[in-house]
């Protein structure tokens, strides 16, 4: 949940990129699309990133904090070296409701998304004095967990694999996971949701000298670093 599109794209292989421009059959000459906005944030979006920055620290400095508030881990360290959160909660409607929450591996609060969802709008959103151009698009699909002796074993799946399998998308249930041989029981589920689809900007909320909405950040060295499950 992968192409890497213009934004961060930290954790995500299955994202797809957000097209620029349409490209549209006439007799008028194309205009070239807009040049990719820098990685570091302008005037009006640091005002935003700053403003999520500070409620992200204050209320989500710790996956014990996150966890009380609704928020549930369900990837592995990636390449960035983040480990991803998310609430299920896919409008943010400010900067105080990010949709996801991310750590290093020692559990330090380093990033956040913030998401519209896709149904609500067919266009990248502009909101925040966030340029449009950083907002990616995710599509549909699956995450899971599935508890073993070693730990949580993170998972996901296209929802075309789910629904064959006699998944409901309006609502997962676990025992499909049993009957796809994925689990031995329910019991052995940890948590299933759908990940619909969405717009989604992502940002960092550590000093990052490459720039706030890089796709890296050169401080941050990853400890076990792993690829998403293939979707």
């Amino acid at each position: 949940m992968r192409a890497e599109a213009p934004s961060m794209m930290h954790r995500r292989e299955f994202i797809g990129s957000v097209s620029g421009a349409l490209v549209v059959m006439t007799r008028v000459p194309l205009r070239a699309e807009p040049a990719k906005p820098s990685a570091h944030a302008d005037a009006a979006e640091r005002k935003f990133v700053a403003q999520a920055s500070r409620y992200a620290h204050a209320h989500y400095a710790t996956t014990a904090a996150a966890a009380r508030a609704g928020f549930v881990r369900f990837t592995n360290e990636d390449k960035s070296g983040a480990i991803s959160w998310a609430n299920q909660q896919w409008t943010s409607v400010d900067a105080d409701h990010p949709s996801q929450v991310w750590y290093d591996a020692s559990g330090r609060l380093i990033g956040v998304d913030y998401s519209v969802l896709q149904g609500d709008t067919t266009q990248p959103p502009s909101l925040w004095g966030i340029n449009p151009q950083r907002w990616s698009v995710i599509h549909a699909h699956i995450h899971y967990g599935v508890r073993t002796a070693d730990g949580i074993k993170y998972g996901g799946m296209g929802t075309k694999k789910f629904s064959d399998a006699g998944g409901s998308m309006a609502s997962p249930t676990k025992q499909t996971l049993v009957d796809m041989g994925i689990a031995k029981s329910p019991n052995e589920v940890a948590f299933i949701f759908l990940f619909p689809s969405i717009w989604d900007v992502n940002f960092w909320v550590i000093p990052n000298p490459d720039g706030e909405f890089a796709d890296l950040n050169p401080s941050l060295k990853p400890a076990n670093a792993q690829p998403h499950p293939s979707m």
